[in-house]
């Protein structure tokens, strides 16, 4: 994660929102809840994280050519803007991110996408 950061420079508040709202599915750190252990929710979630894994990985980020990188921010931004992420049942458990939240983390992602302007 430290390309991801190093690369997008999130500020200290949207380092957090990730932290607390994304990198459970989307990074190599995620931390299993209590419930992770009991069949058949043990399976969902793995299932659930590995696919999360398998469409953005800020982990795996200095492997992703610049162009995905850019498509990755800006599926971020969509996803965060049509209230797609993070998933009602991850909110439902672990509380949900506030429209300023959404703003900060949506903002980050637009500036962060410049670094990679393809046009």
């Amino acid at each position: 994660m430290a390309a991801f950061d190093a690369e997008t420079k999130p500020s200290k508040t949207v380092k957090a929102i990730l932290e607390n709202n994304c990198y459970d599915c989307h990074s190599n750190k995620t931390e299993y809840p209590w419930y992770a252990e009991v069949a058949p929710v043990s399976f969902w979630l793995h299932d659930h994280i590995e696919e999360g894994n398998e469409h953005f990985n800020v982990s795996k980020w200095e492997s992703y050519s610049d162009k995905k990188k850019d498509h990755k921010l800006d599926e971020l931004i969509e996803e965060v803007l049509a209230g797609e992420m993070p998933l009602e049942f991850y909110t439902m458990l672990h509380g949900s991110i506030s429209e300023t939240e959404k703003e900060e983390l949506v903002t980050w992602a637009k500036k962060a996408r410049q670094n990679y302007d393809l046009e």
